[in-house]
């Protein structure tokens, strides 16, 4: 609250932030007794009270927001806040939209898997790979294929031999269970 020049009391022009803000503190909600205040022009305009910087924000039309609440005494900038935080969320989106989220595929191969069958599977490894996924090829063990678990070991060693110029093997094959896995990552170019 504060009282207009009119001598009336009303609601700060500004107390719509209040409920927006939740990385900052605006306004009324800032707890210092004094401020190192930085203009809207990015211009260092030095230690205030409080009060005084206030009402240097509400004069300018604009929003006291306390930018480096940790420092001593804490840095307020006069900024109109809902610009700041459109620009801040564009920022963000932008990084969002830039951002590549590399998923993580699986491809399963059996230790007595035939040619055709390894070529198929294999076509898909490649596909994930340029797609700039990783890839988890796992070899299954059935029964007693388990004794020869080095049937799979082969196959996986073929696997990353063939595609070792698109990718960096991050994880050996070893084997977890009754499965022996592999994880192929994408080189970044």
């Amino acid at each position: 609250m504060f009282v207009s020049e009119a001598g009336s009391r009303q609601l700060s022009p500004f107390w719509r932030w209040n409920i927006i803000s939740k990385d900052h503190q605006i306004n009324e909600e800032i707890r210092a007794k004094e401020v190192r205040l930085v203009g809207p022009e990015g211009e260092q305009i030095g230690i205030k009270p409080f009060r005084e910087a206030l009402q240097m924000a509400i004069d300018a039309n604009m929003d006291l927001v306390n930018v480096a609440p940790q420092a001593k005494p804490p840095v307020c900038r006069i900024m109109d806040y809902g610009k700041f935080r459109y620009e801040q969320q564009k920022k963000e989106k932008e990084a969002r939209k830039n951002q590549k989220i590399v998923d993580l595929k699986e491809v399963w191969f059996r230790s007595n898997i035939e040619e055709h069958d390894y070529q198929t599977k294999f076509r898909n490894v490649v596909k994930f790979l340029n797609e700039g996924d990783k890839v988890k090829c796992s070899v299954r063990f059935r029964g007693r294929e388990i004794a020869h678990a080095n049937i799979g070991q082969k196959i996986l060693e073929r696997v990353a031999s063939e595609v070792a110029d698109i990718c960096v093997v991050e994880r050996v094959p070893k084997l977890e269970g009754r499965s022996m896995i592999m994880i192929l990552a994408p080189k970044s170019h």
